[in-house]
């Protein structure tokens, strides 16, 4: 009689430690699916993250090249006479160089425009005899920048002006070891002038935020219209000459 007791108290044993068995993985199993799911809505981005990343990185691409140039602005201004040492010139105009190559390298190329098909060329028809010859018709000024068929690529625009940076810090650098002082201002205020052209090149071409400050300067629009041309023209005899 002392023996089923213990064979009861076995068999229950045996039992839990079969559920145990069995349910332990499917509950780790779940645990983890969960987990993963989370890690999955976690890892989600934002909607338009690819458009707002590329806004970020405009403006980082900024501060990249600010820094050296505003760097050697500074060693210029405070120099003796506004001249450097060759060896300083080169390390500060060298990190300049860096900074514009690096960012160069990171912007997209422009597309290439297809090319226009040739237009076949007319039968020849008979000779007729002259008529009074028209007036001509006056030349349309081209506009520039009409339009957005007509607006350069904001790439070409940072290119552009980043390659007019690059040429008015290599001409600073002439100044700054040239011995003659005369030449550093003009170099200066050049170099100025072409880090402004960047930051308006990425700022205004480079798809960001439009500027929302109350009391900002409304930014200038351009021309849309045409001159209109001369609606009548002479009008032709209306028979021929028999000859």
């Amino acid at each position: 009689m002392r023996a089923l007791p213990a064979r009861r108290i076995a068999s229950t044993a045996l039992c839990a430690t079969l559920l145990v068995g069995i349910t332990a993985p499917a509950a780790v199993a779940v645990d983890r699916a969960s987990v993963a799911e989370q890690r999955v809505k976690a890892a989600a981005p934002v909607p338009g993250a690819d458009a707002l990343l590329a806004q970020v990185k405009s403006l980082g691409d900024l501060g990249t090249v600010l820094t050296p140039v505003t760097d050697l602005l500074n060693a210029v201004l405070k120099a003796d006479n506004g001249q450097l040492p060759a060896a300083d010139a080169d390390s500060l105009g060298k990190a300049v160089t860096d900074a514009i190559a690096k960012v160069t390298a990171a912007a997209p190329a422009a597309a290439a425009a297809p090319a226009t098909p040739a237009t076949p060329a007319l039968p020849s028809t008979p000779a007729l005899p002259s008529t009074p010859a028209l007036p001509s018709t006056p030349t349309l000024p081209s506009l520039s920048r009409s339009g957005d068929d007509a607006k350069a690529p904001a790439a070409d625009l940072k290119g552009d002006a980043l390659a007019a940076l690059q040429k008015a810090v290599d001409t600073l650098l002439k100044a700054v070891t040239s011995g003659d002082v005369a030449q550093v201002v003009p170099a200066v205020t050049g170099v100025l002038t072409g880090l402004v052209n960047v930051l308006a090149a990425t700022l205004l071409g480079g798809g960001l935020p439009a500027p929302s400050l109350a009391g900002l300067p409304a930014l200038p629009s351009l021309p849309v219209s045409t001159p209109s041309l001369p609606v009548a023209t002479p009008s032709l005899p209306v028979s021929l000459p028999t000859g």
